[in-house]
């Protein structure tokens, strides 16, 4: 993927969004739940920044191959 600028918006039916600035194709997008959002008590966006972020920052490790990866299944928790 080409360097470029990125950005993480609010899209018009509440998803989060991450995308090239000058792009308005979202590369993420982020659903929250009724029932997360209220959980979340309105900090939704917040969590979104914070996951957005991690993943970019996984994705620049991968791009590097700063990243071993283990044989077999793998569990996500």
């Amino acid at each position: 993927m080409p360097t470029s600028f990125l950005e993480i918006v609010e899209l018009p039916d509440g998803r989060i969004a991450l995308r090239r600035a000058e792009d308005e194709e979202a590369l993420v997008v982020l659903d929250f739940s009724a029932d997360a959002k209220a959980f979340l008590q309105g900090h939704h966006i917040e969590v979104a920044k914070a996951m957005l972020n991690v993943g970019v920052q996984m994705a620049g490790r991968l791009a590097e191959g700063d990243f071993e990866r283990e044989d077999g299944p793998r569990v996500l928790h």
